[in-house]
């Protein structure tokens, strides 16, 4: 039986109502993004409020806004927010990325997404898992076009998506004029695919692009040094 929370050194995450559970993705993303200097923080799809709140916990002085479309989902990411150290630097709203972004009128440092998945799978029989899996709800143009808007003149996007959508995602972006800035190749195993891959664009083009590549487990159940040390700020247990 899964458990219905996630605990972190400095809190711990409930997701009973969520749509999705907390998984590795969230964590990747959260503990990869570079929030260095940031003073707002945008977290787009914050399900149960885990990058909003990973995000406080690494960056002592940012506003982060956090939004979520599944009401569930939002009330849950409230609470957490309300139980952890870090409930005066988080807002949560529920609403859609489009809504928000054509009614706010401030600008980001950061936007940060672990965004839907999954275009051409077939929709599940439980309408939150599919909203919370499917790109249905937000097109990666979408979420591309927003984020340009509601990006600073300095402003960077960090995501994570499936490794077979890279060349997809890096054209969108292009098209945006979001430029590719930083990427890390991620691979369950030492001997299995990449499933995964952390990408960071700028509003501005940069000189050089920074890539890398991450394996999460050496072997079963035993993570790599290179995940130990990525998110060892984070589980009370490695």
């Amino acid at each position: 039986m899964a458990n219905k929370f996630f605990k972190f050194k400095q809190f711990t995450v409930f997701h009973d109502k969520c749509a999705m559970k907390v998984g590795t993705d969230g964590v990747l993303l959260g503990a990869w993004t570079n929030i260095d200097n940031c003073q707002s923080i945008l977290d787009v799809g914050t399900g149960s409020g885990l990058i909003a709140l990973m995000a406080a916990q690494r960056n002592n002085f940012a506003k982060i806004t956090a939004i979520e479309i599944d009401t569930d989902a939002a009330v849950q990411a409230r609470e957490n927010v309300e139980n952890s150290p870090f409930k005066d630097r988080i807002t949560i709203f529920s609403t859609s990325f489009q809504d928000f972004a054509s009614s706010y009128a401030e600008k980001f440092d950061l936007i940060v997404s672990n965004p839907p998945f999954f275009a051409n799978s077939l929709p599940s029989a439980d309408l939150k898992r599919t909203d919370a899996r499917h790109t249905g709800s937000l097109t990666l143009n979408e979420l591309f076009e927003l984020s340009k808007r509601l990006l600073n003149n300095t402003g960077v996007l960090s995501l994570i998506y499936p490794f077979s959508e890279r060349e997809n995602i890096i054209s969108v972006a292009e098209k945006e004029k979001l430029y590719l800035s930083r990427e890390t190749v991620v691979y369950p195993t030492v001997s299995s695919s990449s499933k995964r891959i952390l990408l960071e664009f700028s509003v501005n083009k940069p000189e050089n692009i920074f890539i890398n590549q991450l394996v999460i487990e050496t072997n079963r159940h035993i993570y790599s040094p290179e995940f130990g040390e990525l998110t060892k700020d984070f589980y009370l247990y490695l």
